[in-house]
């Protein structure tokens, strides 16, 4: 394992950008070889920071890998360490990125946690390319991706992800393996897109669905969904139930007999 104080002397960690750097090796190591249980042409990996896990992709062979970096300093640093990634970084934003690659491409990544909501859900919007993400975040947030209907986690972020990709919760990440140490445990999960396409009325009318039924989540849907559908459909039995208990499917269904 590298040790945490030379991190302080690579580079200044900016709180703002939320930077809590890896150097545990076996979690390196461990990401690495969950990202490999799946098929890799195109790679892009999202905040190398110090390249920790950067280190490790350029060695996958036969694939065509980038990193997105917005930091400066970092950018700086990874190209003195890893001259090959002088074709390869992308100094950008990466909720301003467009999809980097042409056809089919995985992502993989230690996210900010101060940014993760809006990380995930530009994810969605290359879902027709990306044959998976390896993805590490506040333990929190990776459980409530990853939550099944019926929990107390289960919410808005759940269903929007997973109607579009299957979500494992892969392993626990403490808080001794960054520098400088969260406040907060980290996970990791694995998303890969859905088999089979979710019937719905539109992404519109399934995204005010489900983000007005769990506005009030304590509420029964009738209560709560009110102003989404005519009386008579909302005497339908399910109506009697809270969003925490319909599960995707049911959300997608429902879509469709909104007014």
């Amino acid at each position: 394992m590298a040790n945490p104080s030379t991190f302080a002397e690579m580079y200044t960690l900016k709180k703002s950008l939320g930077q809590h750097f890896l150097h545990d090796e076996n979690i390196c190591k461990k990401i690495v070889a969950a990202l490999q249980q799946r098929p890799i042409q195109q790679l892009l990996e999202v905040g190398p920071g110090g390249g920790a896990l950067t280190k490790y992709l350029l060695e996958i062979p036969a694939i065509d890998f980038k990193a997105v970096e917005v930091d400066q300093d970092k950018v700086d640093y990874l190209l003195q360490h890893y001259p090959v990634l002088k074709t390869q970084l992308i100094h950008k934003d990466f909720l301003q990125l467009s999809a980097p690659f042409e056809g089919p491409f995985t992502v993989v990544g230690n996210f900010p946690y101060n940014i993760s909501s809006p990380i995930l859900f530009h994810l969605l919007e290359w879902r027709d390319q990306l044959q998976s993400v390896v993805g590490m975040f506040q333990k929190e947030v990776a459980q409530r991706v990853a939550a099944l209907h019926g929990s107390k986690t289960y919410g808005v972020i759940s269903v929007l992800i997973q109607a579009f990709f299957e979500v494992e919760y892969l392993f626990d990440v403490a808080e001794g393996s960054f520098t400088p140490p969260p406040k907060v445990k980290s996970g990791v999960i694995r998303l890969i897109p859905r088999t089979s396409t979710l019937s719905m009325k539109s992404e519109k009318a399934f995204k005010l669905l489900v983000k007005t039924a769990f506005n009030q989540r304590r509420k029964t849907l009738r209560n709560a969904c009110k102003s989404l559908f005519t009386p008579e459909v909302l005497s339908d039995s399910i109506f009697l139930k809270r969003a925490e208990q319909l599960s995707v499917e049911d959300f997608a269904a429902l879509s469709f007999k909104m007014q």
